[in-house]
């Protein structure tokens, strides 16, 4: 049995916070991944990434770095060129992979391509055949901006108008917007660490849908992991997450969130690279039922980057 070192990982640079709308949220994280680092005895500095991080990280004698970071800016691969360029070792996915996953658009467009399910979307612009659209989409639509995550900018559609005041909304977080056809099934999502996919968790909230405030803060939300899919349901919802985490090119760690459709078919929603690490967080609640503890969690994803 090998015997835990923690000064095999060095001297860890934990970036957490940032600039991006999703800073709340990594400030949540990074306050939970720190004392965990704490306490497996791991030399840790918390660093709370500004606009000045390149010459700060030059300044720290780093060996490698744990991304807390969410959204633009910590989730979206330049982080990680920055961190290539500077040689330092990091958690979770490279640039491309990183890239990909945080473009929603992009994301889909490979994972349609190669024939991996995942709903209907129109690219909306101002230009945009608002009718032609919710009528291409099934009558109903949920519009997001492409580049943000936390449900961020995000709100449903049912008439062309609404549709175009969506696209309004989503626009105030980026260029890139896209209308996907609306899922009104069970919504599910699967923790991948390392080579092992996490027992699927099913989410359920009283919010129209699983919104930023139901995801951090709502005290409705509920959660059932293990889910209530058959063995063989769960089997199937295993493997499509898997297919996409690796089809994007991510390693590490990640999570992968889809939903049910009405013919009964999983439909791949979205990846996401540096999930989030809060007391809400579902990553830990996977890790939690495949009997590894946060620390456990943590220590695995350190091991990763080695």
């Amino acid at each position: 049995m090998t015997t835990y070192s923690p000064h095999k990982f060095g001297r860890i640079g934990l970036l957490y916070g940032g600039t991006s709308s999703e800073r709340e949220v990594s400030l949540m994280s990074g306050a939970a991944i720190h004392q965990s680092l704490l306490n497996l005895d791991i030399d840790v500095i918390a660093i709370d990434a500004q606009d000045d991080l390149l010459q700060v990280l030059r300044g720290h004698n780093l060996d490698r770095v744990f991304i807390a970071l969410h959204g633009p800016g910590g989730e979206d691969g330049t982080l990680q060129g920055a961190l290539e360029y500077l040689g330092l070792p990091y958690t979770g996915s490279g640039v491309l992979a990183s890239a990909l996953a945080m473009d929603k658009l992009r994301c889909k467009q490979m994972w349609q391509g190669i024939g991996l399910p995942t709903p209907m979307f129109s690219v909306l612009d101002a230009q945009s055949d608002w009718s032609g659209i919710m009528q291409s989409l099934g009558g109903k639509a949920m519009v997001k901006p492409a580049c943000e995550g936390s449900s961020i900018g995000m709100s449903p559609a049912e008439t062309p108008a609404q549709l175009k005041q969506a696209w309004v909304h989503a626009a105030e977080f980026g260029m890139t917007v896209i209308a996907e056809s609306l899922i009104e099934g069970p919504e599910y999502t699967v923790a991948i660490l390392g080579d092992q996919v996490l027992p699927s968790i099913r989410i359920q909230t009283g919010e129209i849908f699983y919104d930023y405030r139901a995801k951090y803060f709502s005290g409705a939300t509920q959660y059932l992991c293990p889910s209530d899919l058959s063995s063989k349901r769960e089997a199937q919802i295993r493997q499509l997450s898997m297919d996409a985490f690796k089809t994007v090119g991510c390693k590490g760690w990640g999570r992968v969130d889809l939903m049910v459709d009405a013919d009964d078919s999983f439909q791949l929603l979205e990846v996401n690279t540096s999930p989030g690490m809060t007391s809400h967080s579902l990553v830990p609640m996977a890790a939690k039922a495949a009997d590894l503890n946060f620390d456990q969690l943590v220590q695995a994803i350190l091991e990763a980057s080695l």
